[in-house]
């Protein structure tokens, strides 16, 4: 069965309607200068994708075709995206159709990922679902949410929450999920970046940490973040206040990510997530695709990560200035990316990079139309749309000099940002 294809059905139930509401709200502050102008899932990432696109890629090939994203945040670029990409058939009612922040129970916009939903239940009752899948939009893994929802019908609780195995020594980095020891699969108590965690039935040296992505039945999903709406002192949050009501009343389950089995996956690839919020984790997240044995495959082509590739060409490497040859290795890269008796190594490269004669970039990630020049050099860089790098210049060599320059430095990344001038 192709995952398109595939449907959910519960251990001895009927077929069950399931609406997914993908919440892609963030703000990403933490990504600037890549989020001053775009939403967080509008972000760009691994050459031709965008985040939001593997959010929505492991929902549609789960066999979910009713799709609602929550938008809000500088939200055009991304609202044009989920627009002109993911089209589904009229015909048999499916679609993926963005839905802004539209003040619809009061003046004010989304005050938190539960508000969202709340502000959102329209959306829920024109449908009319047996359940509601809602996942995050800023995450890089494969996930077949099918065989959580099998396992959140077979267990009877309202709401199931997706975690994965983490080190107990990053507790402090999640939402940790505490499971009953005799009831592995039942949430005892959620827990907020905890100081003293304790580790897992079978595996004292690991903690579940909630991977953002949630199942509920639709009446109970309703019913919880209405109650939220007329509670003082809450959040507003899905993770901080909805999944704990659940857990008080021990109505909460937990589905393990490592049950996960995603068509295609490789041993070196599966069970593979990446929280990208971070300009650090978003450049080691790239970092993952470039090996000739990548720790996340792009090239699974039975559970595709799905998008709009553009009008680009193919790439193209081709001979320079004096003959002089073109190389890449170690190396993505996009439709539309021509390297003129360049090197690129180790890098990321989206549509319409170019790399002229003589120029160096190694360990980089490049956005769309960046340009490179002859015999400049650019390392350990991030640079975003239509960045121009001049002749013989070097970026991210020295990284204090880039400082002093006023560029942005992190984590020992520089980073420029959307059409910025490189000149200082």
């Amino acid at each position: 069965m192709s995952p398109v294809t595939a449907r959910v059905v519960g251990v001895s139930s009927p077929r069950r309607k399931v609406l997914a509401i993908v919440l892609a709200g963030g703000e990403g502050k933490r990504l600037m200068p890549l989020t001053a102008d775009r939403a967080k899932p509008a972000v760009p990432f691994g050459g031709t994708y965008r985040l939001i696109d593997f959010a929505l890629s492991n929902v549609v090939n789960s066999g979910y075709l009713k799709v609602v994203v929550l938008t809000q945040y500088k939200s055009h670029s991304l609202d044009r995206h989920v627009t002109s990409t993911w089209r589904m058939s009229a015909m048999l009612g499916n679609y993926v159709a963005p839905v802004p922040a539209q003040q619809r129970v009061g003046k004010h916009w989304y005050l938190g990922s539960a508000d969202a939903i709340f502000q959102s239940l329209n959306l829920i009752r024109d449908e009319e679902p047996d359940l509601v899948v809602v996942v995050g939009a800023d995450h890089v893994y494969r996930m077949d949410f099918s065989q959580m929802v099998e396992q959140h019908v077979a267990s009877g609780a309202a709401c199931t929450v997706a975690a994965i195995r983490q080190p107990i020594s990053m507790a402090d980095q999640f939402g940790v999920i505490d499971v009953h020891p005799d009831q592995p699969s039942r949430i005892r108590e959620f827990l907020e970046k905890p100081t003293d965690p304790v580790g897992l039935p079978d595996s004292p040296g690991e903690i579940l940490a909630s991977m953002g992505n949630y199942v509920f039945d639709a009446k109970a999903l309703v019913e919880a973040v209405t109650r939220d709406a007329d509670t003082e002192g809450t959040m507003h949050d899905m993770g901080g206040d909805i999944v704990p009501a659940f857990v008080a009343r021990d109505d909460a389950g937990v589905y393990d990510f490592r049950d996960n089995d995603v068509p295609g996956a490789t041993d070196r690839d599966r069970g593979y997530w990446r929280d990208v919020g971070t300009l650090g984790s978003y450049y080691d997240a790239h970092m993952d695709l470039v090996s000739p044995l990548p720790v996340f495959n792009l090239y699974n082509y039975d559970w595709p990560i799905l998008t709009s590739h553009g009008p680009y060409a193919p790439a193209k490497l081709v001979q320079g200035a004096e003959e002089r040859a073109a190389q890449a290795y170690d190396a993505v890269l996009s439709q539309g990316v021509v390297v003129t008796g360049g090197t690129v190594a180790r890098s990321v490269l989206s549509p319409a990079v170019r790399v002229e004669t003589g120029a160096e970039v190694s360990d980089s990630v490049l956005l769309h139309n960046v340009r490179i020049g002859a015999g400049a050099v650019v390392r350990n860089a991030i640079l975003d749309k239509n960045v121009v790098v001049p002749p013989g210049e070097q970026l991210g060599v020295d990284p204090e000099a880039d400082a002093a320059r006023g560029f942005r430095v992190v984590d020992g990344l520089t980073v420029l940002g959307k059409d910025e001038a490189f000149e200082r």
